[in-house]
């Protein structure tokens, strides 16, 4: 029988959730960082659908789309501190299907909006989406798919 115990904020009711599920929880903003990751999120959105309705969702031509709203990539050190830049633009994150790894077609957006605040998008050939959220803590924009 497990724990009577739920610790508040637990997803499923599991003992140690939050604890074991940290690395997925985004970070808090501010108000006014908020505000400002709708602002941006709200001229993402519209490139998006238009590469979505074109059925471009591949990363260089979604990066390219980003790069001319006068987005910076990210640009890091030989230490991986960051030195510039606000954007990133993945490939979409791989998956098990039928035993195997694949990476569907499409592209992720992160753009760091404040060191509190985050827009997170992509575009494939099913939809695209644009939301806001706080950083990860080990994984800056983008939720990570496994933490430490």
């Amino acid at each position: 029988m497990g724990s009577p115990y739920v610790e508040p904020g637990a997803g499923d009711g599991a003992p140690h959730y939050r604890e074991n599920n940290g690395f997925r929880i985004a970070g808090q903003m501010s108000a006014a960082s908020a505000k400002d990751a709708q602002h941006e999120a709200a001229r993402i959105e519209p490139v998006l659908k238009r590469l979505w309705q074109q059925k471009t969702w591949d990363p260089k031509s979604v990066r390219a789309a980003m790069l001319k709203l006068g987005y910076q990539e990210e640009r890091f050190d030989a230490k991986w501190n960051l030195i510039g830049g606000t954007l990133q633009v993945k490939p979409m994150d791989s998956r098990f299907e039928n035993g195997r790894e694949v990476t569907p077609e499409g592209a992720r957006v992160g753009l760091r909006v404040h060191d509190d605040a985050c827009v997170t998008a992509f575009v494939q050939k099913t939809n695209y989406q644009v939301s806001t959220n706080g950083p990860y803590p080990e994984a800056g924009c983008f939720e990570p798919q496994a933490g430490h």
